[in-house]
């Protein structure tokens, strides 16, 4: 069986623009789980872990606490590392990561 824990970790081996699973980073005391670029963005966005704001991850590589966040309706950082474990949990069971 495949470690739910261990896909993330050799996900995180990869360059930023390269990984395909959402990672936590923090600075300035304020965490935010960034989620993977999807193939039509011009770049990846940084969602503060337990509020409903988000901001380019571009904004947030360069000014770390100071980035520019928007309010989201419906997601925050936990909610994309949640949401993630599970459809790789899922994927497990399906016999995905043999």
């Amino acid at each position: 069986m495949t470690d739910i824990d261990a896909i993330f970790a050799a996900d995180r081996q990869h360059p930023p623009h390269e990984r395909s699973l959402p990672w936590p980073e923090t600075r300035d005391g304020i965490t935010v789980v960034i989620e993977p670029k999807p193939h039509w963005a011009n770049d990846m966005r940084a969602f503060r872990s337990e509020a409903r704001e988000y901001c380019a991850y571009a904004d947030w590589a360069e000014n770390g606490a100071r980035a520019r966040f928007f309010g989201h309706v419906d997601t925050c950082g936990n909610d994309l590392i949640r949401k993630a474990r599970a459809l790789v949990a899922c994927e497990i069971a399906d016999g995905h990561w043999n």
